[in-house]
């Protein structure tokens, strides 16, 4: 009787004890410590610009890392009642949405020819949108602008969606040919003996299978799109549209220099311009793991 109480009693406890040894894994202090200061670095700067807009202009000279001494509700009541912050969203909304629809479409059905196609040049073809990763949007910034400007796209919104596409498409290749590459061949030749054709293995079979690449590429291009400021100054504001149709990144360039004097407004007014931008990605951080565990596999 005693075996069997040590039997039961004790070896689920034995068991607990590895698991919970398997679960917090102190025997590496330093990584701990390293991971704890990186989250700080990037989530401080974060909380800092959000709780700061419950502070008043007074507060934050007085004590510029304090709490909220009173909290302050009105800088982001006077954001949200602010026509302008509406329609900075609605232009960055429509540029987001647009730039990061092109880069999924066009970029996976590139990325399905040079990855499951043989011809010659492939991976010539391949090594040049890798090569677009080494052009940056700054060098192309003059030639860009004279072209625009030469067939009437500057001062409009699809004047920044291409180039932003074109831009965003090296590293949707980059990631999505090696994932549709780790796709087993025998599942395309078994959806040729059913007389499936490679249009239609692309449509029932590949594009199910790369969804965690598709919404990595996606939530790339949409982000970059939504924090983008260089490109939307060169296009945007030499144009002749509204500071009201003008998006976020421009918008709160315009709400600080409109209230450099209130800087818990302008706080209020950058925290809710990256908002969207924040839950869009952390709704579909899983998918993102997982596209790049794809790519880096393939």
């Amino acid at each position: 009787m005693t075996l069997t109480s040590a039997i039961t009693t004790g070896r689920p406890g034995h068991d607990h004890g590895l698991v919970a040894g398997r679960r917090f894994d102190w025997g590496q202090p330093f990584v701990y410590l390293i991971a704890l200061v990186i989250s700080a670095l990037a989530i401080g700067p974060v909380l800092y610009v959000i709780i700061g807009g419950f502070r008043t202009t007074g507060d934050l000279n007085a004590n510029p890392a304090g709490l909220p001494d009173p909290w302050v509700f009105q800088n982001y009541a006077t954001v949200l009642g602010s026509q302008r912050f509406w329609g900075n969203v609605l232009a960055s909304m429509i540029l987001a949405f647009a730039t990061t629809a092109g880069v999924v479409i066009l970029g996976i059905m590139a990325a399905f020819v040079i990855a499951r196609y043989h011809f010659k040049g492939r991976q010539a073809l391949y090594t040049l949108f890798t090569a677009g990763l080494m052009f940056p949007l700054t060098v192309a910034a003059l030639p860009l602008t004279l072209m625009l400007r030469t067939i009437g796209l500057n001062g409009t919104y699809l004047g920044v969606i291409i180039p932003s596409i074109a831009f965003a498409l090296p590293t949707t290749i980059i990631i999505l040919v090696p994932f549709l590459r780790a796709i087993p061949d025998e599942l395309e030749e078994a959806a040729a003996i059913d007389g499936t054709s490679r249009i239609g293995f692309f449509w029932r079979i590949l594009l199910p299978l790369a969804k965690p690449g598709l919404v990595t590429v996606g939530v790339l291009a949409f982000v970059g799109s939504w924090n983008g400021y260089l490109l939307p100054l060169l296009v945007i504001s030499t144009g002749t549209l509204p500071q009201d149709l003008w998006p976020l990144p421009l918008g709160v360039t315009q709400f600080s220099t409109q209230y450099s004097q209130d800087t818990g407004a302008v706080l209020a007014y950058t925290s809710l311009a990256m908002i969207p931008a924040l839950v869009f990605f952390l709704a579909a951080e899983k998918y993102i793991v997982g596209g790049l565990q794809g790519a880096v596999k393939g």
